[in-house]
């Protein structure tokens, strides 16, 4: 059978345990890693070419983020999403990004509020579209930019850590979104606040675009 993983360059540097982390998470994100698959991390350690601790340290940081299922003794394996599972990182990512949202606006300089309007129109356009995907990749580029600008190493760190799950639940599913025509026009509402620097609105709105209000 064909390897998930390839081997690292460790001669890149870096911190190993987060290059672990990021090849196994893009390995389940591409699906060479499937929903079910069973994991050992003996398995994956040899296919990455390094020792088993990093590997298991990088299951649990996966297993954390809801990506891999672990039941000790018994089984490690690749999580499958579920409504249930979706819902909730909807949730998390529109109420987590409506905050980040509000420091962006109030520590953000002009060039990062720039370069956040200039990602919003990106997905208004993409909004007009009716395609969901190209929706949610345009927006998950302008959560960057908001990300970037609040100047907030928690925030930051958080959601580095969380963009893995919310990429891998959220990319191709629509349910929590308004319908197209409200969701474009909320996304001119939202842009208009960002334009203003007006975080109550801005946040209020994001949370209307993801039916949370």
């Amino acid at each position: 059978m064909t390897a998930a993983l390839e081997p690292l360059d460790l001669s890149r540097g870096g911190i190993l345990g987060d290059q672990v982390y990021e090849s196994i998470a893009t390995a389940i994100l591409t699906g060479r890693l499937a929903a079910g698959q069973r994991m050992r991390d003996v398995d994956l350690a040899a296919e990455l070419g390094v020792s088993r601790t990093p590997v298991r340290e990088a299951l649990q940081r996966l297993e954390r983020i809801g990506l891999v299922e672990i039941a000790v003794g018994r089984y490690t394996r690749v999580s499958t999403p579920d409504d249930e599972l979706r819902q909730h990182t909807a949730e998390f990512t529109a109420y987590f990004m409506g905050n980040a949202l509000r420091l962006a606006l109030a520590h953000g300089t002009d060039a990062e509020l720039a370069g956040i309007l200039e990602a919003c129109d990106r997905v208004i356009e993409a909004s007009k579209t009716g395609d969901g995907v190209v929706l949610f990749e345009t927006s998950t580029l302008m959560f960057m930019e908001i990300t970037r600008a609040t100047h907030n190493r928690l925030f930051r760190g958080i959601i580095r850590e969380a963009q893995h799950a919310i990429a891998r639940n959220l990319h191709g599913w629509d349910p929590f979104m308004r319908e197209p025509l409200l969701r474009t026009e909320g996304y001119v509402r939202l842009r208009e606040a960002i334009a203003a620097r007006d975080g109550d609105t801005a946040e209020a709105t994001l949370r209307y675009l993801h039916a949370l209000v």
